[in-house]
């Protein structure tokens, strides 16, 4: 369906602009091809990984900007290569990954919003892709667990974050950016296979964490990262959202703080740090995901490329390590 063909019945101005301005693609990640989020296109390429970006940040109760966050990292994604000098690698040998584009965008509508991208995921999974998420506000983490619940029966979630988002709803509103967890447990998700890492204590109110206790989902805090270490910490995360089909991982760059990411739209202080947060998805992706995601990058609010360019490596290693890459010697 070409942009100025209408969904339903009908004519349509082909002069009017139907979606978002930042939207679509104007490059690709890393250079990629482009393929649709088709199953049929996807399983021809021969693609074992697809980039899909969902330009939404309307449910944001903070700073918005995430909107921007898969053009801002596809615009940096140049700055890396396909082959790991370090790991031997090469995720284009690896994974023939391409670059499916962006959700069609339902202007200020959550609902239809999400039932597109679902349909679009829905599509990359079953070509037997790696689904690879660019958000975004958290919200888009609400499509993508719906579209794994579907096709997976009793996945995993594992969260790098510094928020719980296990709030039951905003302001009565349920496709919120604080509430991915909680709609990936009404989505299917066993809240015992559910790990929650790298949670600051101050940035979390009272609600989410009762929610937490009373679901039996695994905390995994800040200081216990810098206690035991992040090789303590994926191997907990794993061993709790691997207990079933597989993970699915989801990557807030918020967990880096402002400090370390200022282009994200809910920062704190005191978060992970480059080496932390690589070190944990290298850990937490290596015996395979499901899908991952990498949300609230937002460009506009960082002067410099920094926390774009660690939104690509988050998704970047993820690819690697649930390809088989693996640190030498």
């Amino acid at each position: 369906m070409s942009p100025s063909e209408p969904r339903t019945g009908g004519s349509a101005d082909p002069t009017m602009w139907s979606s978002l301005l930042h939207a679509g693609l104007s490059n690709s990640f890393l250079r990629l091809p482009h393929v649709p989020a088709d199953a049929a296109a996807l399983r021809e390429h021969g693609a074992r990984a697809a980039i899909y970006g969902i330009p939404f940040d309307a449910t944001n109760i903070s700073r918005t900007g995430a909107n921007y966050g898969p053009r801002g990292i596809r615009d940096v994604s140049c700055q890396f290569l396909t082959f790991n000098a370090t790991l031997g690698f090469d995720l284009l040998e690896a994974l023939n990954p391409v670059d499916a584009g962006d959700t069609d965008i339902v202007l200020a509508n959550a609902e239809k919003t999400f039932e597109r991208a679902q349909a679009d995921l829905g599509q990359i999974i079953e070509s037997g892709a790696l689904p690879v998420t660019l958000g975004g506000d958290h919200s888009i983490t609400i499509p993508a667990a719906r579209a794994i619940s579907a096709a997976h029966g009793d996945p995993g979630l594992v969260l790098v974050d510094m928020h719980l988002d296990t709030a039951p709803d905003v302001g009565g509103e349920l496709l919120n950016h604080c509430c991915p967890i909680t709609r990936a447990v009404d989505a299917g998700f066993d809240p015992a296979k559910i790990a929650l890492v790298g949670i600051s204590g101050w940035m979390n109110p009272r609600t989410e964490l009762e929610y937490c206790e009373e679901h039996g989902i695994t905390i995994i805090w800040l200081e216990e990262i810098w206690e035991r270490g992040t090789a303590w910490a994926a191997d907990k995360a794993r061993e709790v959202a691997g207990a079933g089909d597989g993970i699915y991982l989801s990557f807030d760059v918020d967990a880096r703080g402002g400090a370390r990411a200022p282009g994200a739209c809910r920062p704190g202080r005191g978060g992970l740090t480059s080496r932390e947060a690589i070190e944990l998805v290298r850990g937490v992706s290596r015996d395979g995901l499901l899908g991952v995601d990498v949300v609230e990058v937002a460009p506009s609010l960082d002067p410099t490329p920094a926390t774009a360019l660690i939104g690509g490596r988050i998704a970047l290693e993820a690819m690697a390590f649930h390809a088989g890459a693996a640190i030498p010697g």
